[in-house]
């Protein structure tokens, strides 16, 4: 184990540690620079269980014996270990779950290898509030959904707000992100998905008649939080899908809506 004592919030070996409340700069910092940041005790052992690497470790002192037995499975990872108000200044929020690392980022999946082997896919256009995404891939994980795909404009799963509240299933759902949105619609077909939007619109299926039909391999894509999903994604897919509602509500929160049409839809 390599303990680095941090005497200052200007160290530049924790650099990767930086203005972690600042939104849109992480958004461009981490997956360009190849880590993403787990933060707490329970992602960090799910994220190493899952073969994935930390590049170092971020913590105050109190914390060591709770991490120990990570610490030494990782002896040359350098442990930056500082006071509290330390940790905050370089991180602009106080550390109350524990410890954070800087792990490398998991190389991307092959989507074709992916889709081979699944039966339930749910496609996420556009959708940016990190807290919907790590909400959707925690019901993906729970109920039978074998993949999650995200659009080129979708908010990152590996996001440390996604990852936290996914409580870490990002870390055994496999996920790809797009290059060719809609234009990949035609790949879910050629490897045998129904594609199934959700949507309010006329010719919508309501979701009980869709798993009726008992489709061996279903796509579900589930759109932006305000507008969502486009006019081209919509005139592409196989069949729309609407949850019928009651009590004058017309629609349920992307995450919610998702849990209900993963649940509904399982093989």
């Amino acid at each position: 184990m390599s303990l680095e004592y941090l005497s200052s919030a200007d160290d530049p070996r924790v650099s990767d540690y930086t203005s972690l409340t600042d939104t849109s700069l992480r958004r461009r910092r981490e997956p360009v620079e190849g880590m993403y940041i787990a933060e707490s005790s329970k992602v960090l052992r799910r994220a190493v269980d899952a073969g994935h690497r930390p590049r170092s470790f971020f913590l105050a002192e109190k914390w060591l014996p709770d991490l120990q037995d990570i610490l030494d499975r990782f002896p040359e990872v350098p442990a930056f270990v500082g006071t509290a108000d330390i940790l905050e200044e370089i991180t602009g929020f106080h550390l109350h779950r524990g410890a954070l690392a800087a792990m490398e980022r998991p190389a991307p999946l092959d989507l074709a290898a992916v889709l081979s082997t699944a039966r339930r896919v749910a496609v996420l256009e556009d959708i940016v509030d990190h807290t919907n995404i790590g909400a959707i891939f925690r019901s993906a994980a729970a109920l039978q959904v074998d993949a999650v795909l995200v659009t080129p404009r979708c908010a990152d799963p590996l996001y440390r707000r996604a990852i936290r509240v996914s409580m870490g299933t990002v870390f055994q759902v496999p996920w790809v992100r797009l290059t060719d949105w809609p234009g990949q619609l035609t790949q879910l077909r050629d490897a045998g998905f129904v594609t199934a939007a959700l949507a309010l619109r006329e010719d919508s299926l309501t979701l009980d008649e869709l798993s009726a039909r008992r489709d061996e391999r279903l796509a579900l894509i589930l759109g932006t939080e305000g507008d969502g999903l486009s006019g081209s994604t919509l005139a592409g897919v196989d069949l729309a899908v609407r949850i019928p509602m009651s009590g004058g509500v017309d629609s349920l929160n992307v995450a919610a809506a998702s849990a209900v049409a993963f649940w509904e839809c399982r093989p």
